[in-house]
């Protein structure tokens, strides 16, 4: 019987390739590999045809899915090859690791410790090297021939670890590593060979300690029940930069390692500019050969027996990029990263909801890419319209396969809708967490949202369920949820809280009807509460802080912004009751100004009374906070109204150049928010505009026409005032 310990660095090309070889050369009649022992039951779909790498084992406990973790490989992962081997030769192939129901019984999911040192770093500095990258790779992954380095790299262990004793769960996962071991060799089998991290070699080296030592280590852990599954996984996730412990920085380089036969950097160099051809960018096969020449050149400069990445990177930079560092982005993103997705068997094992949305994606034939694309979607086809429920029901259950694209989340009045498609592996976790709510994705979404009108404290966060809910189309959920709304509706007497409902409410009642959705008397509690809004706004608006008035401000917008989706009678009456408070003294400036606005805009106002009330607002006795609290609501959003009326220019103009300096610094935050909102190109315009009055002489103000007897009346006082005889 003999134990052969093969010490490898996750995802390396490689260590993967000797790795094959020697397993190759061996012929082991049982092969463990560090990972979760519950995949032991899953391992064999990894013969399967339709598996291709990069995938991983998700395991996550039963009872509470939130606690998961992965193990990813790719085709050049030397776990993934030792797999392989094992599964096309016949012969059992374990893992060895801790299980998973002890890691998951902890306070966290993942309880991998992190080593004292950094083991690369140690080696790579005693070969006179200042980068533990370069040096792995140099020695270990840019090797294509020659002897396994596998002996030597247990040596460099054993020479790092000499006195080390493992501790906490480290040491628990060496002890099951050797437990397993143990088994191994009482089973009789004859040539056992053991793939883990290279660190783990001295720990599994014989003479073993005592069976005992062990058991003492692993003996009343706390366990969970859990399930193992395979699942698809990307390049882009085993990069370091998506925050994976053993990630590497170059999944895309490696893949290209260990995959390519020869010529590594020619067709490296070639795959590049094959990239940046796709974005219709001018590079020639003289470039390639160019770009080839510069990065062997340097390797031979720097006695590198392969150009690596930073040399391939460098040629990339100074050859086919011409020193744009956008484009370099660019290939690192599509090419030294990689977005290549991974796909599992249709028969592997799934969470029931997971396997619910596989079955629906293949009749509906959506497609899971690794890379953002958006899709439209015509809601008066069958088949656009059962994606658009499928996509919203994910979102209910933070399953965030689809964004709605800019512009399109309150665009629900339409037959079309656009999304941006983007499939993350981490999302398997979440299609796992979602089954706790019910077995399928439909059935799942109507108990988060029935749950959320049960919890629901305020109309607001009742009608706002409706409003997720409409699109999703859940019809066991629906009914609930527009009584619950009625009910809340009749009862709540609160103004602000009818004012932060209606927005949803009118919003799912117009969306009901564009997708067929039975959404009964809707619109009609709709209306009753504007004319209940209408009834008690002028109370709400009366007397509040500038604080409250802001808040308030944001609920008339939100409702002003629906009511066209009401009937004309509605509308209207909620347009008369803005104009009866537009020009209330008691009403907020804030206010004032923005009900102005909206008056003007529905044409409720003519520009004449529009620029009299604006001057009266902006009059030098007015206090300066106030008239610019009346700019910023007249103004907010919009400056065209400066650039085609010059009278309310010439007003705000001239208040601006009557304000004291001591206010002028107080209220410059309030106007220059109330400016930043404008558009670059309106900005311009307006400043263009502000300049080009100063050339100009004054012009008086037009006067509206007077009634001669009601003026006679007023003259002798305003002789007395001016000091003036008859």
């Amino acid at each position: 019987m003999t134990v052969h310990l093969f010490g490898i660095r996750h995802h390396g090309p490689g260590s993967a390739r000797a790795l094959a070889t020697a397993l190759a050369e061996l012929r082991p009649d049982v092969v463990l590999i560090e990972g979760p022992p519950e995949a032991d039951k899953v391992v064999a779909l990894a013969a399967d045809e339709a598996m291709e790498p990069p995938v991983a084992l998700l395991a996550y406990a039963v009872d509470d899915s939130t606690r998961a973790a992965f193990w990813p490989f790719a085709v050049f992962s030397p776990e993934w090859q030792a797999i392989r081997y094992g599964l096309a030769a016949g012969v059992p192939v374990r893992f060895c690791d801790l299980p998973a129901a002890f890691q998951f019984a902890g306070s966290s999911g993942d309880k991998r410790s992190g080593l004292a040192i950094d083991p690369l770093a140690e080696l790579a500095r005693a070969g006179g090297y200042d980068d533990p990258e370069r040096w792995w790779d140099d020695v270990v992954e840019h090797r294509r021939d020659g002897a396994p380095p596998f002996e030597v790299i247990a040596d460099a262990m054993g020479e790092l670890r000499a006195g080390e004793m493992a501790e906490g769960r480290e040491a628990q996962r060496e002890a099951y590593m050797r437990t397993v071991l143990r088994k191994a060799i009482r089973e009789g089998f004859e040539r056992i060979a053991v793939v883990c991290g290279a660190w783990h070699v001295p720990a599994l080296t014989e003479p073993l300690p005592p069976a005992t030592h062990d058991q003492r280590i692993l003996k009343g852990l706390p366990k969970r029940k859990v399930a193992c599954t395979w699942v698809p996984w990307t390049h882009s996730r085993l990069a370091t930069a998506s925050g994976y412990g053993a990630g590497v920085t170059s999944p895309g380089w490696y893949h290209h390692l260990f995959t390519a036969p020869d010529h590594v950097t020619t067709r490296w160099l070639t795959q590049v500019a094959q990239v940046l051809r796709k974005k219709d960018l001018p590079v020639s096969s003289a470039h390639v050969i160019e770009a080839v020449r510069l990065a062997e050149t340097l390797a031979a400069l720097r006695e590198r027996p392969l150009a690596g990445l930073s040399e391939v990177t460098e040629a990339t930079r100074a050859v086919l990029c011409n020193g744009n560092d956008v484009l370099l982005d660019l290939v690192t993103r599509e090419a030294v990263v990689g977005q290549l997705l991974g796909s599992v068997p249709p028969d592997t094992p799934q969470a029931p909801v997971a396997a619910d949305l596989a079955a629906q994606t293949r009749r509906l034939r959506m497609r899971r890419d690794a890379t953002e694309r958006f899709v439209d979607l015509d809601l008066r086809k069958s088949n656009d319209l059962a994606k658009s429920r499928l996509l919203h029901r994910l979102r209910i259950l933070n399953v965030d396969w689809g964004e709605p694209a800019e512009g399109e989340r309150q665009n629900q009045g339409t037959f079309r809708e656009t999304w941006a498609l983007l499939w993350e592996p981490g999302l398997e976790v979440d299609l796992v967490a979602a089954g706790a709510h019910g077995t399928t994705v439909l059935g799942a979404a109507t108990t988060v949202m029935l749950a959320a009108a049960a919890d629901a404290s305020t109309l607001a966060e009742v009608t706002a369920a409706l409003e997720r809910s409409l699109p999703a189309d859940l019809p066991d959920a629906l009914p609930e949820l527009l009584r619950g709304v009625d009910t809340r509706a009749a009862k709540d007497a609160d103004v602000g809280h009818l004012m932060a409902a209606l927005p949803a409410l009118a919003r799912s009642a117009r969306y009901g009807d564009v997708r067929g959705n039975d959404t009964g008397g809707l619109a009609e509690v709709a209306e009753r509460m504007v004319a209940r809004v209408c009834a008690g706004l002028g109370r709400t608006v009366h007397g509040l802080d500038a604080e409250a008035a802001a808040t308030v401000l944001t609920l008339i917008e939100g409702v002003q912004e629906v009511t066209s989706l009401l009937s004309a009678s509605v509308r209207d009456e909620w347009l008369t009751t803005l104009q009866g408070l537009s020009d209330r003294a008691t009403v907020p400036p804030l206010i004032t100004g923005r009900l102005t606005r909206l008056m003007l805009d529905a044409d409720r106002l003519d520009s004449a009374e529009v620029a009299l009330r604006l001057g009266r607002a902006l009059t030098p006795g007015v206090e300066t906070n106030a008239a610019a609290a009346y700019v910023e609501g007249f103004l907010a959003g919009r400056g065209l109204l400066l650039i085609h009326d010059e009278r309310l220019l010439e007003l705000v103009d001239r208040w601006l150049a009557a304000v004291p300096d001591a206010a002028f610094l107080e209220v410059l935050p309030l106007l220059r928010r109330t400016f930043g909102t404008f558009a670059p190109p309106e900005r311009r315009s307006i400043g263009e505009r502000a300049r080009d009055l100063r050339g100009k002489p004054r012009a008086v103000a037009a006067v509206p026409d007077l009634e001669d007897e009601r003026a006679a009346a007023a003259l002798p006082v305003v002789r007395l005032l001016l000091g003036v005889s008859a």
